[in-house]
C-alpha cells in the first residue's frame, strides 16, 4: 500500500513538473509572438543622423573604411558560444570589460578611417549588460556621424533554457566622419518559421547616401547577412534584394561600396583555406556565386589572414577560421589597398578590414 501511494505520489509531482515546464514554454512563446519585431520584407526605413560630419564633396577622392562585427563584446578569445555547439551564453564581466575596451581602442586609434561599419553592437541587451555600445563608440570618435540600424529585438530570448540569452536589442551602425543627406534601414527578404523566427535577428542592411561635388552620390552600405540557413535559400533572397538594389544605384552613376559580415565566402574562396591540421567536419559557410554580380564589379578582401573563427570551444590550434567580413564596390571605384588586422581574434570572433579605393571621376 505504501509503494502505490508513493508511486501516485512520484506520478503527481513528475506531471505537475510537467505541466510547469509546458506552461513556461507556452507562456515564452505567446509573449514572444506579441511583443515580435515584425519589420515588413523588402521596405526601408528613414533612420536619424546623429552627430554632425563634413561634406564629402569637400575632400578628394580617397577614402578608407573599417569593417568589423563586435559580436557585442561578448565573443573574444576566451569564449566558446551555446548556439555553435559551445556552453558560454555571456561572457563574464572582467572579460566583457577586457574585450570591449580594447573593440573602443581599435576603433578610435584608427583616426584616418572615413566609415566604420559595425556589427554586432548593442543599445540595450543582457548579453552585454544592458551597455550602449553604439552611444560609447559614437563618443569615442571625435566630428563623426552615426546611424543605428536594428536587426535585433526580442525582450526576452529564453534559449539556453537553464540559463537564457534574456533581453536583446542590437544591430549595424556606421560611423562616417562625413555628413550622409540620409539613412535608410532596408529589411532583407526571408524569414525562419514560426516560432524559431520569434527569436532571430531581423537582417537588414543600412545605407546612407553622401553628395559630391560631381553631382554624384557615395552610397556606404552596412550589412549583416543571413547566418544557420542551412538551405541558402534566406541568404540567396538576401542577395538578390541587395542585388537590385546596388545595381539600380550604379546604374544612377553612383558610387557603390557595400561591406560587413556576409555569413558566407567571397567568390572563388576556398572557405577552408586555412582548415587546422588534422580535418574540420562541421559546418562550413558556403561561398558566393561567382556570377552574383554583373562584369567589373570587385569582391575586395584579404586572402591571407581570417575574419572569422568558430566558436565550439574557445580559440585553439584546432579552431576553424575563415573570410567572410569583406566588400563589394562598383566598377567606377577603383581598390587601392585591403588589409584584415590580425587581432588573434583577442575581442571578437571577427576580425576587423581595413580598405582603401579611389573614386574614379
Amino acid at each position: 500500500m505504501l509503494t502505490m501511494k508513493y508511486i501516485k505520489k512520484t506520478f503527481r509531482i513528475i506531471l505537475l513538473l510537467v505541466l510547469i515546464v509546458a506552461l513556461y514554454l507556452i507562456g515564452v512563446i505567446l509573449y514572444g509572438t506579441i511583443t515580435e519585431y515584425k519589420p515588413i520584407p523588402e521596405t526601408k526605413e528613414k533612420i536619424s543622423i546623429d552627430g554632425k560630419g563634413i561634406m564629402l564633396s569637400d575632400i578628394d577622392s580617397i577614402i578608407n573604411l573599417m569593417i568589423w562585427n563586435i559580436g557585442y563584446g561578448g565573443l573574444g578569445k576566451e569564449s566558446d558560444f551555446f548556439y555553435d555547439g559551445g556552453k558560454m551564453v555571456r561572457a563574464p564581466r572582467p572579460l566583457w570589460d577586457k574585450n570591449f575596451e580594447g573593440q573602443l581602442k581599435m576603433i578610435s586609434s584608427n583616426d584616418s578611417v572615413d566609415f566604420f561599419l559595425i556589427q554586432e553592437i548593442d543599445v540595450n541587451s543582457s548579453r552585454s549588460y544592458s551597455i550602449n555600445q553604439y552611444d560609447s563608440v559614437f563618443h569615442s570618435l571625435k566630428d563623426y556621424s552615426a546611424s543605428f540600424g536594428l536587426n535585433y529585438d526580442v525582450n526576452f530570448v529564453p534559449v539556453p533554457y537553464t540559463n537564457p540569452m534574456g533581453k536583446v536589442t542590437g544591430g549595424v551602425a556606421t560611423y562616417s566622419k562625413y555628413q550622409p543627406t540620409e539613412s535608410q534601414r532596408y529589411q532583407y527578404p526571408g524569414k525562419f518559421p514560426w516560432p524559431t523566427r520569434i527569436f532571430f535577428l531581423d537582417r537588414c542592411f543600412l545605407a546612407q547616401r553622401y553628395p559630391m561635388s560631381n553631382g554624384k552620390e557615395l552610397i556606404i552600405i552596412n550589412t549583416h547577412n543571413s547566418a544557420y540557413d542551412e538551405t541558402g535559400e534566406i541568404k540567396n533572397a538576401e542577395m538578390n534584394f541587395l542585388k537590385n538594389y546596388v545595381e539600380e544605384e550604379y546604374k544612377k552613376g553612383n558610387y557603390v561600396i557595400a561591406g560587413g559580415d556576409w555569413n558566407q565566402c567571397p567568390p572563388n574562396f576556398k572557405h577552408d583555406f586555412f582548415e587546422p591540421i588534422g580535418g574540420y567536419d562541421g559546418f562550413m559557410p558556403p561561398a558566393m556565386s561567382f556570377d552574383y554580380t554583373p562584369e567589373n564589379w570587385l569582391w575586395a578582401y584579404d586572402p591571407d589572414v581570417p575574419t572569422n573563427r568558430h566558436l565550439e570551444t574557445p580559440l585553439n590550434d584546432k579552431t576553424f577560421k575563415t573570410v567572410i567580413d569583406f566588400y563589394l564596390i562598383s566598377p567606377n571605384i577603383e581598390l587601392q589597398k585591403i588589409k584584415t588586422i590580425n587581432t588573434n581574434f583577442e575581442f571578437s570572433d571577427h576580425q576587423p578590414v581595413l580598405m582603401q579605393v579611389k573614386l574614379k571621376n
